[in-house]
């Protein structure tokens, strides 16, 4: 399954972690555009004056590891599109450039299912796509739910729960079955 993953999703880490590790895995095919990932640059900007700085190395290790993830925009096809938010339109775009089976992105709103279907599209949420894969492929899951909860207790110095951690990262669902 080939997934367009907007910028709300690869900005908080934990998510991107825990998304892009499944991903590595081999259980769906991550996408994302140029200005997808610029704008995660930009959001960065929030945490700090470092936070850009950050994100910038975070998103040259992520078009490391995935090469093939990036794609462009074909050239008219924003023009023919609408969602409620058109600053949104360019993701909607490189789905449908990327041949996308579907949207992962937590702005359900902006990404009206009506509009998706009538391009082929899906809208998925992080945390129902991952409790799907988790309940198909559930050792795959729980190494990287793993990894990243000691990648998250390494970096803060805390000892989070998976079930707290995960539901601090927005993902409850994945969270409870993690911790099951």
């Amino acid at each position: 399954m080939r997934v367009l993953i907007d910028a709300c999703v690869l900005y908080p880490t934990v998510m991107r972690e825990v998304v892009l590790g499944v991903a590595g895995e081999g259980l769906f095919d991550p996408r994302w555009s140029p200005r997808i990932l610029e704008e995660w640059a930009r959001a960065a900007r929030k945490i700090g004056p470092e936070g850009e700085t950050i994100a910038r190395g975070e998103i040259a290790g992520i078009q490391a590891r995935f090469p093939r993830a990036e794609v462009q925009i074909p050239q008219g096809v924003e023009a023919r599109l609408w969602l409620p938010d058109p600053n949104d339109i360019h993701v909607l775009a490189a789905a449908i450039g990327c041949s996308a089976d579907a949207i992962m992105t937590v702005n359900a709103k902006d990404f009206p299912r009506g509009e998706l279907a009538e391009q082929g599209l899906d809208r998925v949420d992080p945390d129902g796509f991952l409790v799907s894969l988790a309940v198909d492929h559930p050792d795959a899951v729980q190494r990287v739910g793993e990894a990243v909860l000691a990648e998250a207790r390494r970096l803060s110095g805390e000892d989070w729960e998976m079930r707290k951690l995960m539901r601090k990262a927005r993902l409850p669902r994945l969270g409870k079955l993690l911790s099951a």
